[in-house]
Formats: structure tokens, sequence, C-alpha cells
């Protein structure tokens, strides 16, 4: 069998990917799942949204996926929850800007799969 190098760029992670901590896993735990990075592109092509726009726009969530994906990804600091005093009340997410230093590296990895169908 042959040997393969790590798959952690970073020299600090020699023995990546069996070290007890792996900055990689970190960031997949951010945004791993089926629905996270769907959530973070509707929010980027389409700007603020509100929680119905974000349910037509992403084809196939659950109400109860799409209020625990919008839960972790604010409470991970990828999106902004604002509540409006109003009656009804209304609620829009957006990015923070840690999102969008990551937007750049999911469009480099859409780039990497769609070269590879």
């Amino acid at each position: 069998m042959k040997k393969t190098e790590p798959v952690c760029p970073e020299t600090a992670c020699a023995k990546c990917p069996c070290m007890d901590f792996c900055p990689l896993d970190g960031a997949m735990r951010l945004i791993g799942g089926k629905w996270k990075v769907p959530i973070i592109c509707a929010l980027h092509q389409d700007g603020t949204s509100r929680y119905n726009e974000l349910k037509r726009k992403i084809r196939g969530i659950t109400n109860t996926m799409l209020a625990s994906a919008l839960k972790e990804l604010e409470e991970n600091g990828l999106i902004t929850r604002k509540q409006y005093m109003e009656i009804p009340v209304r609620v829009e997410y957006s990015l923070t800007p840690a999102c969008g230093e990551l937007l750049p590296i999911i469009a480099r990895l859409a780039q990497w799969g769609a070269s590879k169908r």
C-alpha cells in the first residue's frame, strides 16, 4: 500500500489526518452537513433574507433542518440573525464578515467539483 502525504497543507499538521486536532476538521464542523453550504450560497447570492425566502430557495430542506442549520451557523459566527420587534415579528438572516472570508474557498471548491464531473 502506498503511503500518502498529509492532506493538511500546514507544516504544523505533519501528522494530519491522524492527530488530536486538525484545523481542517474544525472548519468542516462549521460548514459540514447537507444544508449549511446551500444556506450560505443562498444568502450570498440574494443577500439578506427572511426565513421563508430561504425555505423557498433551498429545495428539499425541512423547517426543522433549516432552523437547526441557521442556529448552528449563527452560533458559529457565520451568519447574523436580526429580529425586528414588529407585528408580525420579522427576522432577517445575513452573512457575517467571517463568512465573507469563506466564500472564495467555497467558490474554489465548487470549481474543483465541477472539474471532476
